[in-house]
């Protein structure tokens, strides 16, 4: 077709005139799409998906055309170069893939009702209008949208609607932006409304099924983080309003449109009375994150796909600067110590894993970027560590001219270092090259070797891993003054131990704060002196001690019987971040069991030991004026003493299921998942699981949906769990949004996992076809890969997926989970008779 890549390189647009026509009966769209920019060539190229094209006119007249589907491109002849401008004419389906232009269903008082929504990015505009459709062919948009429209039907878009004519919504010209922020919508929706400081019209909008009050949490952090970025950036929010927008139907989290950010229901409205301080912190920071790409990604966008992480990791960074600054007593800096960090380290332990800058052109594989846990949670803590060097001064200074350098334009990794570089006086490029251009990440081990204080650096694997010798500048955060600030070396020698000890009258330490990608192992020595007191030390230190033995057990650097024995040591915590790291280290002891054996019997009893006081000291019920910690708390403890299965745990969750039978959903939402699934599990039985089914179906409440799910699936009963995955594609129960979860549910059940396994294995053209054009596609294998841990899965795992391994976006997938699943089973066949030893040592 072409020598070049990039189609902007023959055709620069500088405006679209987009005249589009949705007709949600024929579900069919058509229109013209004109376009005015720069011929660099006589041979332009534009993007289209999925389309009939009727005409081609260049500057009015009719000029020859083909179409090539493989590359989704249109083949134009010009009869010159310079300024043209382009019509094209087109139709489209209206597709049930949630991506382009596409409905959203659901129901409203018994009626099936549909909300037409957008969804553009990676590369779905070309589905919606032909465009040059890549993040660098920035132009202006003029948006005239038409629609067999129904009285009441409310249409918003990126700027405000200006005028009407003859049933055409037209809307206003919007700034310099990239094809894929481009998003409208329009149905019977409900909105509310505020302003900022500033004058920006902040509105959040869902379709009625919501109660009002749903829509306010989001508002008020909406219009807050706004007035947050305008003094953080020091650079104004540039557009006339921002529309937050709670779609049905809706495949990724959230999208950052610009001026009309789309959400999953789940992560944006709320009930503000019955909801957990967890999920309102979720929520929160789901909307900050998208806000701060109104700056950053869509103010200044990276030039192509390879720089990703530079919107994603900054705005996954951001959510919790704007978060912690708007509700600092929420301590939000805590979750991202329980949620992004372990992310990040679980998943770029594993050989293969992408590097957080990553080269990539096929459009399949520029979905696969998306690796939630590379470039949104590591590359954010690339971020915060960055952060952490600078200082916010210079930090902010820097940013400042960067948007100013860069603003409507686009942008590579390197002009954001240079900005902070030159803000700083640090050399920031470099440091950050090491971590961003390899993947993977360091553990530094600290050892006394003949007296001497010793670091040294090398790559962290879990499972098998090919050392190829690479190293890391390494922000070391040390407590000792003579350790480096950055640590570039395979080795360095501190000097001599007991004098830097007695000088400094605290055990030597690094990574303080646990805001650097690395991991530490320290020697016998080392070790003891930091645990001879360590109840003394802050929340995140205690954390990290189980955090960082957690992976070198993993990795086999450590014996998980470490673990078993330094858990009990912090089963009294009254930290939430402490109890949340030892119950997912405890988490981590359940693989080496079989279900019904005398071993797992034995590990139940050890969960009831490590909650048992916890759970008496904090009750079943939430408080009122309790602290976020003993709410967070109490959810690993009840998780706990739920899956030790012990009587008095029964029937304490059977007696508070009893007094809410009839207005399950009064259930107060802290404690609400844990109470379901014990009832499910320990008194379950067909007309419980229909009308919690009933109840799923019908509740427009997103964490409501989310606990009777975890309930449902939780079910011993065979009969019930074939019913449950016959659901899988009944859309009208689970949506393809929410399939992943209702899989991973009955796949780590274990009765309900063969079902599940047999089920994925022989509707994969089913789920290909559902969700295949989803960016969380791949993570299906992840999920069950997850899941899995024996040489019979294994096995299993291989023969079903390695004949995949060619699909574009999964190869990497596939790869990296074969090893996850093989190095588990390895683990196991090293230490399982060790650790069921030692969880029996510690009963005694």
């Amino acid at each position: 077709m072409t020598n070049t890549t990039h189609f902007y390189e023959k055709f620069v647009p500088e405006h679209y005139d987009l005249l589009i026509d949705v007709n949600r009966e024929h579900k069919q769209i058509s229109g013209i799409s004109t376009i005015t920019g720069d011929a660099k060539d006589k041979r332009v190229y534009v993007h289209q998906k999925y389309m009939t094209i009727a005409s081609v006119k260049a500057d009015g007249a009719d000029v020859p055309y083909t179409f090539n589907d493989k590359d989704e491109a249109i083949t134009i002849d010009l009869p010159q170069t310079g300024k043209t401008t382009l019509a094209i004419a087109y139709k489209a389906p209206l597709t049930d893939t949630m991506m382009g232009i596409y409905p959203s269903y659901y129901e409203l008082d018994g009626e099936k009702k549909q909300l037409i929504g957008t969804q553009f990015e990676t590369t779905a505009a070309r589905q919606a209008f032909p465009s040059i459709d890549e993040p660098e062919a920035k132009a202006t948009f003029d948006l005239a949208l038409k629609f067999d429209e129904h009285d009441g039907e409310t249409v918003i878009a990126n700027m405000p609607e200006n005028h009407v004519k003859d049933g055409v919504h037209y809307f206003d010209t919007t700034v310099k932006m990239s094809t894929y922020l481009v998003a409208f919508a329009f149905g019977d929706m409900q909105s509310k409304m505020t302003t900022t400081k500033s004058g920006v019209k902040v509105g959040v909008f869902s379709t009625k099924a919501h109660a009002p009050k749903e829509l306010d949490f989001a508002l008020d952090i909406a219009k807050r983080s706004i007035e947050f970025y305008e003094k953080f950036y020091e650079t104004p929010y540039p557009l006339p309003h921002s529309w937050q927008l709670a779609l049905p139907d809706f495949s990724a989290g959230a999208m950052e449109n610009w001026g009309l950010v789309t959400y999953r229901e789940a992560y944006l409205t709320l009930d503000p009375d019955n909801t957990s301080l967890e999920m309102k912190k979720l929520v929160a920071t789901v909307i900050a994150h998208e806000l701060a790409h109104q700056w950053f990604g869509d103010l200044v966008t990276m030039k192509w796909w390879d720089d990703l992480w530079l919107n994603e990791s900054f705005a996954n960074m951001m959510e919790y600067v704007a978060i912690d600054a708007i509700e600092p007593d929420w301590h939000i800096w805590e979750m991202f110590q329980t949620s992004e960090a372990p992310s990040a380290l679980h998943r770029d332990a594993t050989d293969g894993v992408q590097s957080v800058h990553v080269q990539v052109e096929d459009p399949a594989e520029i979905d696969a970027l998306f690796d939630s846990a590379i470039v949104y949670a590591k590359g954010s803590r690339m971020l915060v560590m960055v952060r952490a060097l600078l200082g916010d001064d210079d930090f902010r200074a820097g940013l400042k001219a960067y948007f100013e350098a860069h603003k409507y334009n686009n942008a590579k990794g390197d002009d954001l270092w240079s900005a902070l570089g030159a803000a700083s006086h640090l050399d920031v490029g470099a440091i950050m090259h090491s971590w961003l251009e390899q993947p993977g990440y360091p553990v530094v081990s600290a050892s006394v070797d003949n007296g001497k204080l010793k670091i040294s650096q090398q790559q962290f694997f879990i499972g098998e891993g090919k050392e190829v010798g690479r190293q890391w500048q390494i922000p070391l955060a040390s407590n000792y003054s003579a350790a480096p600030q950055i640590f570039k070396d395979k080795e360095f020698v501190l000097g001599d131990y007991k004098q830097m000890r007695a000088a400094s009258g605290e055990p030597f330490r690094l990574n303080v704060g646990n805001n650097s990608h690395f991991i530490v192992k320290y020697d016998e020595t080392l070790l003891a002196d930091i645990l001879k007191d360590a109840d003394k030390l802050d929340n995140i230190s205690q954390l990290q001690l189980l955090q960082d033995l957690g992976l070198l057990a993993q990795g086999g650097q450590a014996s998980y019987a470490e673990l078993v024995k330094l858990l009990p040591r912090f089963a009294d915590s009254k930290s939430g971040v402490v109890n949340a790291a030892l119950y997912s280290a405890f988490g981590s002891l359940r693989k080496f069991t079989t279900p019904d054996s005398a071993e797992e019997l034995q590990m139940k009893k050890f969960a009831a030991m490590l909650s048992g006081s916890q759970l008496e000291r904090l009750g079943w019920m939430p408080k009122a004026g309790e602290s976020s910690d003993d709410q967070q708390t109490r959810q690993d403890v009840m998780g706990a003493a739920i899956y030790s299965g012990s009587q008095e745990a029964v029937q304490s969750a059977h007696e508070i299921f009893g007094r809410f039978e009839g207005r399950l959903n009064e259930l107060p939402a802290d404690i609400r998942p844990y109470i379901l699934l014990s009832e499910v599990r320990n008194f379950g039985n067909a007309d419980l699981i229909k009308e919690l089914l009933a109840q799923y179906r019908t509740t427009s409440d997103a964490s409501y949906k989310g606990h009777l799910r975890t309930a449902i699936t939780a079910t011993e009963d065979p009969e019930q769990i074939k019913l449950i995955v016959k659901l899988f594609e009944d859309a009208d129960t689970v949506k393809p949004q929410d399939l992943r979860a209702w899989y991973r549910g009955v796949l780590t059940n274990k009765v309900g996992q063969q079902y599940a396994w047999d089920w994925i294995k022989s509707q994969w053209q089913w789920l290909s076809d559902t969700v295949g054009g989803d960016m969380e596609f791949p993570t299906y294998i992840q999920v069950t890969a997850n899941a899995f841990h024996t040489p019979e899965r294994l096995a299993e795992f291989k023969a079903f997926f390695e004949p995949k391994l060619d699909t574009p976006g999964l190869g990497r997938e596939i790869k990296m989970d074969t090893s996850v699943v093989a190095a588990k089973v390895d683990l196991i066949a090293a230490e399982k008779d060790v650790v069921n030893a030692t969880v029996a040592e510690v009963l005694d």
